[in-house]
């Protein structure tokens, strides 16, 4: 797969991961990896995180993700889609 080649992720986080600053730990995050896109709480206590970037980029973020997070947080699983449809964000949101 090209590593230039701009990509979309789409990925749903799972664990403790509301209420712990975890939208915008994951917002700096993106910000210093260069992508842009959004992160947003979902009803059902998971985050979801649109990313757009190189996929060298998205591959830190998944990496950052799975491991860090905000010092609070417990990921206990990442689900991650793969997509080539690129939304062309113009920055990286929290979104709501």
């Amino acid at each position: 797969m090209n590593e230039e080649k701009y990509l979309r992720l789409e990925i749903v986080v799972k664990g403790l991961v509301q209420g712990v600053s975890f939208r915008i730990y994951t917002k700096r995050k993106a910000i210093s990896l260069g992508l842009t896109g959004y992160v947003k709480n979902l009803s059902n206590g998971d985050v979801e995180v649109v990313a757009e970037g190189k996929r060298n980029q998205l591959l830190q973020l998944i990496k950052w993700l799975r491991k860090s997070g905000s010092p609070a947080s417990n990921v206990t699983d990442v689900i991650i889609e793969w997509s080539e449809k690129l939304t062309n964000f113009t920055s990286f949101r929290v979104a709501f």
